[in-house]
């Protein structure tokens, strides 16, 4: 169930990341404090190594923080054994990558069982199959469900990542870098998806370093060496359908 959305999905305070390797030390990010709400639909920019993509690390449970707290619906993370959070990630958070990292060799519907095959307590082929169809049918690729990715184009390679994010039916969502490989019309297209799913009350959460595309979230985020350097509501938020709609293929 997604929860009400007055309530804090992830709420962090002074959040520290260093890496180390030798005698060196490298701070990626740096006491970062933020909150993101149930429904939101994130943002989160900069240049490259500003720390965004090891932030995006820390909130799928990726990787554990050095310092500072990070709550997960209130629940504290850090310290968490490695099998919590994988079952964190596997029943709270969806993932979808900017190259889109679906197996060649298997159809678009076994790609979106993967997930399903972790689930405790098991989960029978059947009903794997059934959700894993449901979730292509939201991404309206019901019709590509035997297909394998080099069948399909960059968009519909993207769709059947997305539905393989949305199997488990999560809470969250995390896009690294989501349009990445993706012509002009086909990033609108998926920007169209996110905030049809976001509507649904799904948070979303984006790293991306076209502000084209940011431009379709409710909220930017920017960060400058490891640190938030601003955090705004975006007042003048852009509609993909609608762009969608009045923009010739």
């Amino acid at each position: 169930m997604i929860a009400p959305a007055e309530t804090s999905v992830i709420r962090l305070s002074e959040l520290t990341k260093t890496y180390r390797s030798g005698d060196v030390e490298v701070t990626a990010v740096r006491e970062v404090s933020l909150q993101i709400r149930c429904g939101d639909f994130v943002a989160i920019m900069g240049s490259s190594g500003c720390g965004k993509s090891t932030l995006m690390n820390t909130l799928g449970c990726l990787d554990q923080p050095t310092g500072g707290d990070y709550y997960l619906d209130g629940i504290p993370v850090a310290g968490m054994s490695r099998k919590k959070l994988a079952a964190i990630r596997n029943r709270k958070i969806g993932f979808v990558f900017q190259n889109f990292n679906l197996l060649s060799r298997t159809s678009a519907l076994e790609n979106i069982e993967l997930p399903l095959l972790y689930a405790v307590p098991a989960i029978t082929r059947r009903e794997r199959q059934r959700r894993a169809l449901h979730a292509l049918e939201k991404v309206g690729l019901s019709t590509r469900a035997h297909h394998h990715p080099s069948q399909l184009s960059g968009g519909q390679q993207q769709r059947v990542a997305i539905a393989r994010a949305l199997v488990n039916q999560p809470e969250i969502i995390l896009a690294d870098e989501p349009t990445g490989n993706l012509d002009s019309r086909t990033s609108i297209e998926i920007m169209a998806l996110f905030q049809e799913l976001n509507g649904t009350g799904i948070t979303l959460i984006m790293v991306t370093h076209e502000p084209d595309i940011a431009a379709y979230c409710k909220r930017i985020i920017t960060m400058r060496d490891g640190r938030i350097i601003s955090d705004i509501q975006n007042t003048t938020r852009r509609s993909a359908q609608e762009e969608l709609t009045t923009t010739p293929a």
